[in-house]
């Protein structure tokens, strides 16, 4: 249907505006689909946020200005897309992963790119994320998307902190 300046209006439906931001938000909030691995998909895409983080020309160990760029947009659009892909029913869906893709970022911050240190950034982040430690449980009780993403954002800075701590008092 068109209204008087022919522009089509749009409702949501098959072939609509509804159906392509049903999309962004399913493709941003499942970490381009690895949500839906059928097993543990948290570490599926945990797994496939480092490889594709080892796979990009970011310059530097972990400390480049893109890569922060990279967290900070994923973060932002996050928020949203967990927060649209939540239900009153099931506010924090296994399929959102998302927020596992910028904690698993947070973790090997400032660390080099390799595969000994982005293997320790995911094994301990993974294990940050499950028992929540140090009152991170608490701020997956903030309602929508904020509350899915902060969680896994303090976990990654604990991860952070400790793995870099690590380096620099052994490996340096």
């Amino acid at each position: 249907m068109q209204n008087g300046r022919g522009i089509r209006n749009y409702k949501a439906g098959y072939g609509d505006f509804g159906n392509l931001k049903r999309f962004i938000v399913e493709t941003l909030a499942t970490g381009l689909g690895t949500g839906y691995w059928p097993i543990a998909p948290a570490t599926a895409g945990s797994a496939a946020a480092l490889i594709l983080y080892w796979a990009l020309p970011f310059p530097g160990e972990g400390d480049s200005p893109w890569f922060f760029v990279m967290i900070a947009l994923t973060a932002v659009a996050g928020i949203w897309a967990a927060g649209q892909a939540g239900t009153a029913a099931d506010p924090d869906p296994k399929r959102v992963v998302v927020d596992e893709w910028v904690g698993v970022w947070i973790t090997v911050a400032f660390l080099p790119a390799t595969w000994g240190w982005l293997m320790a950034g995911f094994f301990l982040f993974r294990v940050l994320d499950i028992l929540k430690p140090l009152g991170i449980r608490r701020l997956e009780k903030i309602h929508g998307g904020t509350g899915i993403m902060l969680d896994d954002v303090a976990a990654g800075l604990v991860g952070a902190v400790a793995l870099n701590a690590v380096r620099l008092i052994f490996f340096s």
